[in-house]
């Protein structure tokens, strides 16, 4: 196998850049790979949740008319119903009007939404798994399916909230620490210190406790403390580099030292930060998942993984509840975890040597005396 796969404009051949080393690195970790296509896919399904799991049809076609209930409310009497009230699809009444006598109407594959209440059950709730709701239902008559989906958009959209926030701080805060060093750098840790001690479960009890929850208090507060691991790694990645031969060159061309950071430095200190990512989108999701389980956590209204987790514990019997929570939380935190693995191991530059150098055919010259030593093919 050839080290040098990519032609040159001018027809000689090159080196791949780090970045696609990084990338086939990898793509030849498979099960980093995969797990990434696995979230992603199931990521983006859980944006469109309302198109996957909701009590309201896509379509109807009821009468000559088109109607399309996933974006907009139709009264009852829309359907000739006998009251004014937004049209409930799970009636049985309802949906008989809108699917015989040469009507239709096209649901989504799950007939539920995560606050959807069915007053027409057969069963008393939390009801087991079925043919009707495919999961069981919660102690309140809601779908578990429709609130693990919509629950996990929830947890995974918080998370990237979360990261972003973090490591735009961390970043910020650890490469002024490591460009400039002396006593800007010893306050700024002393600083780091102080505030890292601070209570961070008790401030978000009495926070909590003040303030009606929300998801925006909680990225607010988790944001707070969220950015000084990542700080460290940064600022030791600028103390080292700030000191090699092409940052005194940038110096010796007149560059300021905002260039010298932006344009030189930080492009060759990113991997922690790359690597950091999927560790701290699970942080968050564990971050949120506890609060919500203790009930300090998003509104009662908006699905959450820990809220789920908290019926399952109080309603010991049905042990769908926490079996299937228990299982999507385990799987993403799974996910995340061997995707921060193979991003590590992208980013290790040893390891990529030690890969390319393996890739080197040894080539022994003909004439070449026996235990001469052989060159390198590229």
């Amino acid at each position: 196998m050839k080290l040098f796969t990519h032609a040159a404009p001018n027809g000689l051949p090159h080196s791949p850049s780090p970045r696609q080393r990084a990338w086939q690195r990898f793509r030849r970790n498979r099960r980093g790979y995969w797990s990434l296509v696995i979230f992603v896919v199931i990521f983006v399904l859980s944006l469109g949740a309302e198109l996957l799991s909701s009590n309201r049809p896509l379509v109807v076609h009821y009468k000559g008319e088109w109607y399309f209930p996933i974006v907009k409310v139709y009264p009852e009497t829309t359907f000739d119903g006998d009251f004014a009230t937004p049209a409930d699809y799970l009636d049985p009444y309802i949906r008989d009007r809108i699917t015989t006598n040469g009507n239709f109407a096209v649901f989504p594959l799950n007939h539920y939404s995560y606050d959807s209440l069915n007053y027409f059950a057969k069963e008393p709730n939390p009801a087991p798994p079925s043919a009707e709701n495919w999961l069981g239902t919660d102690d309140r008559g809601r779908d578990i399916l429709a609130r693990l989906l919509y629950g996990f958009r929830v947890s995974v959209l918080f998370s990237l909230a979360l990261t972003v926030i973090g490591v735009l701080v961390g970043t910020l805060t650890g490469a002024l620490m490591g460009f400039f060093g002396g006593r800007f750098d010893l306050f700024s840790q002393r600083a780091i210190e102080i505030w890292s001690s601070m209570p961070e479960l008790y401030l978000l009890i009495i926070f909590a406790s003040i303030f009606e929850p929300s998801l925006a208090l909680l990225i607010i507060l988790l944001s707070l403390f969220g950015w000084m691991g990542l700080s460290d790694y940064v600022r030791a990645e600028f103390y080292r580099n700030r000191s090699l031969d092409y940052v005194k060159a940038a110096r010796a061309l007149g560059l300021s030292n905002v260039q010298i950071m932006w344009r030189h430095i930080l492009p060759n200190s990113l991997t922690p930060v790359i690597t950091f990512l999927p560790f701290r989108m699970s942080a968050a999701i564990l971050a949120l998942t506890s609060l919500d389980f203790l009930g300090m956590g998003v509104p009662p209204t908006t699905p959450s993984l820990g809220e789920l987790l908290a019926q399952g514990k109080a309603n010991l019997d049905a042990w769908w509840i926490s079996l299937s929570t228990f299982a999507v939380l385990v799987v993403t935190l799974l996910l995340l975890t061997f995707m921060g693995d193979a991003l590590r191991d992208a980013f290790d530059t040893r390891l990529g040597l030690a890969a390319l150098r393996g890739r080197v055919e040894p080539k022994i010259p003909a004439g070449a005396p026996t235990g001469a030593a052989p060159e390198a093919t590229p």
